[in-house]
């Protein structure tokens, strides 16, 4: 996949955002003249990176694919290790997953930042919800790429938080822009306040298209208790099924 930097202005003081357009033929570590570097094993004054993601075997490709590039000093799988770790071993960079059990990357980011202000974070998550991006951003985090990203490009999103911009996987750049503006509407909700947290991750899963079964491994849930749970979030949101539970959590802007 090839990448053009789209950057953009915010009004916010410091920001300048750079996103990946996956169309362009253009791009970090391709052909041409770059403001990247060619990735390289040598690891002496290598930007030092800590991953947070609750799957064993996506931080091990992550590590695997950017490990020349930078220095991998340790992860986690959990928000207190997390916490702990990044607290302990002062990364120049986190990249933190959005949603871990018992918490998630916004969590992490506000509890280190409240002991170490100087913390740098990007979220990397399969996610592109509005509000997920949104929320990690004003929790701290510098940046927000998705899973699909490649691994150069991942690394040029790593350098650039580093070095002070904001990164931002396709089309996620807007929904920070339009936040910052005042356009997106609040995040609470009368209804969705109703549901508990563990049934607002359920229900934004299953609103997105997972299977049952996909939302009871992704969130460490047997089958029978996501049902419940779905069962639940129908009863009081007052409707049927998961596609008019679809439609209602378009509509604002869950998804």
């Amino acid at each position: 996949m090839q990448y053009k930097k789209i950057t953009h202005g915010l009004d916010s003081p410091g920001w300048g955002i750079t996103e990946y357009d996956p169309h362009c033929r253009e791009g970090p570590n391709r052909g041409g003249a770059t403001d990247t570097e060619e990735p390289v094993a040598d690891h002496s004054g290598a930007i030092r990176v800590y991953l947070v993601d609750d799957h064993a075997l996506f931080r091990a490709g992550v590590r695997a694919e950017i490990g020349t590039s930078v220095d991998v000093i340790g992860e986690a799988g959990t928000v207190d290790d997390a916490v702990a770790g990044v607290l302990a071993m002062r990364p120049d960079v986190t990249v933190v997953d959005v949603h871990l059990p018992n918490g998630g990357g916004r969590t992490i980011i506000e509890r280190v930042l409240a002991q170490w202000p100087e913390a740098v974070f990007l979220a990397l998550s399969v996610s592109d919800s509005a509000e997920d991006v949104v929320a990690v951003i004003r929790a701290g985090a510098r940046g927000y790429v998705t899973k699909t990203i490649d691994a150069p490009a991942l690394v040029d999103a790593i350098r650039r938080v580093h070095d002070g911009d904001a990164v931002f996987s396709p089309r996620l750049a807007g929904f920070v822009l339009d936040a910052f503006s005042g356009h997106l509407p609040a995040p609470s909700d009368p209804d969705l306040d109703l549901l508990s947290a563990r049934e607002q991750e359920v229900m934004r899963l299953i609103a997105r298209g997972y299977t049952y079964r996909e939302v009871a491994t992704r969130l460490h849930l047997s089958v029978k208790t996501v049902e419940t749970h779905v069962s639940a979030v129908l009863r009081k949101l007052q409707l049927s099924n998961r596609h008019e539970l679809t439609a209602w959590a378009a509509d604002r802007r869950l998804l």
